[in-house]
């Protein structure tokens, strides 16, 4: 073998032996370094707790939606004519077939006045028309007997007879008149007490409230010009608007609490009378109507409200705040203190109803105290530390019902 031969072989062999020997240092520092590990505990986790209850919770949605009134009459006059007086203002109450305005009358007045003159003309020629009737009559039984005596000809009988029915055909005529004169006066009349405008509106309350003035005194109005809008507002309709998927859960008959913002602190309690059948296209959305007793005509047509409907129920359940949900491999659960308020474990859950910060679940395991935060730190079977409980009873404490 030559000498560089050998030289090589040599320091292969130093290098190899100075890479086991690095290699075994390593190998036994970390042994060391497992070992250490392997004798520290594990540092519990801080975390906060709450009571796992028994009880009701109730699905609650809540709509926002404004006021109506029940039914509206808007007042008219059926005649043209200036506005002479307007007996009623916004907000006062009107009762049924009231007078609330009244027109200028003098053309009307002045029409009855000519009707009542045209019905006594009509009356005179009626009498007259009558007594000639008679005479005529007289006449035609004269000439009878006189032709039955030879004294008269057939020609002068013919011709009382045909004077006879010209004088009923007259008095025919004048009755006809009379009643012509009579309708018209009664038309007069009528047209003469449309000058006093009532508000005679059908159904609902005897008693109304005017929402709105259009018109003032010294205004002349045409035939059904609007004068004052009369509201019912007791009961007062709520209007809301719901989506297909809380549609379902309504119907009528439901309860309802509201509010409004002019009455903040106080709470109404109204009913679902109707529910569309349809959807609006633009919104997809379906109307509700509900009914509101409003004896004190406090809430107003127009008004802003949040309704507030319970959608379902259940009387009893497995109630945990809502906080204390937690994802684990896109599965629902909870981390279950233990008894001794050492350690948790991981239940899986269903979750149901959620009621503001309250949250139905159903699962196995669920009593006691729930995690409610620092719960994304714990593993199942991970030990924990509750802050809030201190002492050596802590344990004790958090597993307490």
């Amino acid at each position: 073998m030559k000498s560089g031969g050998v030289k090589i072989y040599a320091l292969t062999v130093v290098l190899a032996g100075v890479l086991a020997a690095l290699g075994l240092a390593n190998m036994d520092r970390f042994q060391k370094a497992d070992s250490r590990a392997m004798g520290r505990k594990v540092r519990p986790v801080p975390v906060e707790t709450a009571l796992i209850e028994r009880g009701p919770i109730e699905l609650k949605r809540v709509f926002s939606g404004e006021l109506e009134a029940l039914a509206e009459f808007v007042v008219a006059p059926k005649v043209a004519g200036r506005v002479e007086r307007v007996m009623v203002n916004l907000s006062d109450r009107v009762k049924r077939g009231q007078v609330v305005a009244e027109l200028d009358n003098d053309e009307y007045v002045q029409a009855v006045a000519q009707a009542e003159a045209d019905l006594a003309v009509s009356v005179a020629n009626l009498s007259e028309a009558r007594s000639a009737l008679e005479n005529a009559g007289r006449e035609f039984k004269r000439t009878e007997s006189l032709v039955k005596r030879g004294i008269a000809s057939d020609s002068e009988f013919d011709a009382a007879k045909q004077d006879k029915l010209a004088k009923e055909a007259r008095l025919k005529v004048a009755a006809a008149q009379v009643n012509k004169a009579e309708s018209s006066l009664e038309t007069a009349k009528i047209r003469l007490g449309y000058t006093r405008v009532t508000a005679d509106w059908t159904g609902g309350d005897e008693y109304r409230v005017v929402a709105e003035r259009y018109v003032d005194e010294g205004q002349t109005v045409t035939a059904n010009a609007r004068l004052l809008l009369i509201v019912e507002l007791n009961p007062i309709v709520g209007i809301f608007h719901v989506t297909e998927k809380d549609y379902a859960h309504l119907q009528p008959g439901q309860q309802v609490s509201l509010t409004t913002d002019a009455y903040p602190d106080e709470v109404y309690t109204g009913r679902i009378e109707r529910i569309a059948p349809i959807f609006r296209q633009s919104t997809r959305q379906a109307r509700v109507e509900m009914s509101i007793e409003n004896p004190d005509y406090r809430l107003k047509p127009g008004m802003f409200m949040r309704s507030t409907v319970v959608l379902s129920s259940v009387p009893e359940t497995t109630i945990v705040p809502a906080g204390s949900l937690t994802m684990r491999d896109d599965v629902s659960g909870l981390f279950i203190v233990s008894e001794d308020g050492a350690s948790v474990s991981w239940r899986r859950v269903k979750v149901g109803i959620r009621e503001g910060d309250r949250l139905q679940v159903e699962g196995e395991g669920l009593s006691g105290r729930v995690v409610t935060l620092g719960q994304q730190l714990l593993d199942d079977g991970a030990p924990i530390t509750i802050p809030s409980e201190k002492g050596p009873s802590a344990g004790t404490k958090a597993s307490a019902p």
